[in-house]
């Protein structure tokens, strides 16, 4: 479930205010005072604001994520979107990197934070380990490609030869008026 929570933005993989709240079972608002209230714990690293137009994108990502997840989640994740395109939320959403989740904890000091924020740090490890392998497979796909290419390049060059070659001439007698 974590998993469908976190996004990448300006190249980092974040999380949303709302759906952080949301795990830690508390409102929005307070998670974000929590936040403001300990502003010195939470760098441009940690914490920052999304733009307009990076709200707008993401907002159809977690639609479009919605629509592939099961039932229940599919109805929560609706609901929280519109309520947040609505009348609910007047602000743009703030994301948190790993570090500012991680930084969260200092804030919130629940039990269930304590617990939550444990499994998200597990969550961004796994993350993490599925980019690496993806990043080893993208290189053994790429020196394959360019095995491939220079296979190809080979063949291209022997077909290229051959048809570059005269055509032997035709053996045999050929008898006036006959073709």
């Amino acid at each position: 479930m974590i998993h469908n929570k976190v996004f990448t933005i300006r190249g980092m993989r974040v999380m949303i205010d709302f759906h952080l709240a949301e795990l830690y079972g508390v409102e929005t608002k307070a998670l974000n005072q929590g936040v403001k209230r300990n502003l010195k714990r939470f760098p441009p690293d940690f914490m920052f604001q999304l733009t307009a137009r990076e709200w707008e994108v993401l907002k159809d990502e977690i639609a479009l994520s919605s629509s592939e997840a099961d039932v229940s989640i599919l109805r929560s994740q609706i609901v929280t979107a519109k309520s947040y395109e609505g009348s609910k939320r007047r602000s743009i959403p703030y994301v948190f990197t790993e570090q500012g989740v991680a930084m969260l904890s200092t804030v919130l000091k629940s039990d269930r934070a304590i617990d939550v924020n444990i499994t998200i740090m597990r969550a961004f490890v796994i993350l993490r380990h599925h980019t690496s392998n993806y990043k080893e497979l993208s290189e053994r796909i790429d020196a394959l490609e360019r095995q491939m290419n220079r296979k190809f390049k080979n063949v291209h060059e022997a077909l290229n030869a051959l048809f570059r070659e005269k055509a032997t001439p035709e053996i045999g007698f050929k008898q006036s008026g006959r073709s």
